[in-house]
């Protein structure tokens, strides 16, 4: 990591900046993408299939036998961990409905509000290096707590045409079954505009490549709600002395894994624990598997020391990471300065990886600063707020000549006389 010694304020700015890629670029191809899917519907994602997974697929849909193949393939002691996983998230997301509740705002007036499911919702789970069945489960469990009738997924196939077992295990303990093998910028095009075999949903879901990401964002301009504006993962740790420097080193590990351009940032206000996770960083890192993705990572974070919490703390509200840890002293304290983060974890035996696959919270987080403006998903991503008003005779007898006047008072004769042909009727009874 490059390490920075007590940065002046005025450098902090440029200190919480991500090392983005410039994606307009990506647009005009991923515009030809949705065109020859737009027209070409399931022969396009074929043909894209064979393009960039090099695969030849002889249907898109993964069938029955694939499913039973997929079950058989994957270890008891797995299943058992995504079904502990699976209980631990719904657990979290069902306490997170709400019950309608009437509220008279005056006498006559009544007001309410419901949520109601998305009906049709797509969800993107990446394969490739790292298939993400955990994905599918956060955002499977709380669409059908939610109650969404339709749920459609894609996912890559392998250069074999299979789907990762895992993934298609998980989508059945979902009982999700359409899953569709598609990838990239065509993936969302089928879900943004169908297919034959694929049904174009209301909403889009998950996380991906550069690709996916900007065709995400161009659908949502034609109309297909996406969860969030989402990039590459980061996780922000703020430590102090009472901290484990392996601990730290191994959570700033875990999300420098996810790939190249990931980001991850190192708070501390001890420099001897700066020199120590250092050094930890680099025994772990030479073991690991996908190490040359955690190196690149590295390449781009940060070890930044710092004169005290109070100051890491607004070092960290400005740079709103999707993932906070505080591993110091006391965190307790600290908890009510925190105003941008995507989810936080506390204390030195609360790994960021419980937050990805377990302990309930949702891991599809706001990433790239997002996090000032966004919340991850939650029950709420996958349902519509409607309002209801019921007004009495009575109660227009109440709030008319409120309304009369407000519309009387912005020249909209025609609103105020929608209350005034009532109130004469009302008047005359």
């Amino acid at each position: 990591m490059r390490k920075i010694i007590n940065p002046k304020k005025e450098q902090w700015l440029e200190l919480v900046k991500r090392p983005t890629k410039n994606l307009e670029e990506l647009e005009q191809g991923i515009l030809e993408t949705f065109k020859l899917v737009k027209e070409q519907g399931d022969a396009a994602l074929l043909q894209l299939a064979e393009k960039y997974d090099d695969v030849k697929l002889q249907g898109l849909l993964a069938t029955e036998e694939e499913f039973a193949e997929a079950e058989s393939k994957v270890s008891a002691e797995l299943k058992e961990a995504i079904l502990q996983a699976y209980s631990n998230i719904q657990v979290f997301h069902t306490q997170q409905a709400e019950h309608v509740k009437q509220t008279e705002t005056m006498p006559g007036v009544t007001c309410w509000r419901k949520s109601v499911a998305i009906e049709k919702v797509g969800l993107y789970i990446p394969g490739g290096t790292a298939p993400l069945f955990s994905t599918l489960l956060m955002l499977g469990v709380p669409a059908r707590i939610a109650g969404c009738k339709e749920l459609v997924l894609c996912t890559p196939p392998a250069k074999d045409g299979t789907v990762h077992p895992a993934i298609l295990y998980t989508a059945s303990v979902l009982g999700v079954y359409r899953v569709v093998k598609a990838g990239g910028a065509q993936a969302v095009a089928a879900l943004a505009f169908g297919t034959e075999t694929v049904p174009a949903v209301y909403k889009i879901f998950g996380p991906g490549n550069q690709y996916v990401t900007v065709a995400k964002q161009l659908v949502s301009k034609s109309g297909v709600a996406i969860d969030l504006p989402a990039g590459p993962s980061e996780v922000l740790v703020m430590a102090d002395d009472s901290a484990n420097p392996a601990f730290v080193a191994a959570d700033l590990l875990s999300q420098a894994e996810h790939g190249a351009d990931s980001q991850v940032v190192l708070l501390t206000n001890s420099e001897k624990l700066l020199d120590k996770v250092e050094q930890e960083l680099e025994a772990q890192l030479a073991v690991l598997p996908r190490k040359e993705f955690a190196q690149k990572a590295l390449d781009n974070s940060l070890g930044i020391l710092m004169e005290s919490v109070a100051e890491m703390m607004d070092f960290s509200n400005l740079y709103a990471p999707e993932h906070l840890i505080l591993s110091i002293l006391n965190f307790e304290e600290a908890l009510d300065s925190i105003t941008n983060a995507g989810s936080v974890f506390l204390g030195n035996y609360s790994p960021e990886s419980a937050g990805d696959y377990a302990s309930g919270t949702n891991h599809t987080l706001p990433t790239n600063g997002y996090a000032r403006a966004y919340s991850g998903v939650s029950l709420d991503s996958f349902v519509k707020k409607i309002t209801f008003q019921y007004i009495t005779p009575e109660g227009l007898q109440q709030i008319g000549s409120t309304i009369e006047t407000m519309a009387a008072a912005e020249g909209l004769e025609a609103h105020k006389n929608a209350v005034s042909i009532r109130l004469k009727e009302v008047n005359r009874v």
